[in-house]
């Protein structure tokens, strides 16, 4: 039987500031993660490929304040960070 999958350890050796700041980007990252089960049933960061970050980044956020979407877009680089991948995401203005 497999264990669990833990977003508080896999993003362990990259969050820092503040408490809340931490907290916040846990709480974005599980939306993620849930997200993209929901859609590519892909559970674990380490099966997601660039297309799964970027339609979550365009088509999950697409109706949000800009704020909100930068606030995602700064916790998605920080799982590429810990994914250890060049991949590159800009903000996208509200069309």
């Amino acid at each position: 039987m497999s264990k669990p999958f833990v977003m508080e350890l896999f993003l362990a050796g990259v969050l820092t500031g503040s408490h809340s700041t931490r907290q916040r980007h846990l709480r974005q990252a599980k939306h993620i993660q849930a997200d993209i089960a929901n859609r590519w049933q892909r559970e674990t960061p380490w099966t997601w490929q660039k297309k799964h970050l970027t339609w979550f980044l365009q088509h999950r956020l697409n109706r949000r304040r800009e704020a909100t979407r930068y606030y995602y877009l700064l916790t998605v680089r920080l799982l590429v960070r810990r994914l250890q991948k060049l991949w590159v995401f800009r903000c996208h203005a509200k069309i």
